[in-house]
């Protein structure tokens, strides 16, 4: 019965081992063909980055300020 066991083990994790080498075969080769034809790509173009709008310090202050006035007038 130890003997069965062993054996089932083996061939457990021999398919195991195949399958995972297999699949990093077709990985690969998926990898290269889709860079050798890029017209079969079929992600979509990355969407460009908008440019953020430039803060001006000044309303940040003045917003601050505003704030700390609400703030004590409140007290």
């Amino acid at each position: 019965m130890l003997q069965q066991g062993l054996v089932l083990l083996v061939a457990g994790m021999g398919i195991a081992i195949l399958f995972l080498f297999v699949l990093s075969l077709v990985t690969t080769g998926m990898s290269a063909l889709l860079r050798a034809f890029p017209a079969l790509n079929v992600l979509p173009d990355p969407e460009p980055k908008k440019a953020a709008a430039p803060k001006s310090a000044g309303s940040e202050d003045a917003a601050v300020a505003a704030a700390i006035a609400i703030a004590l007038k409140r007290k």
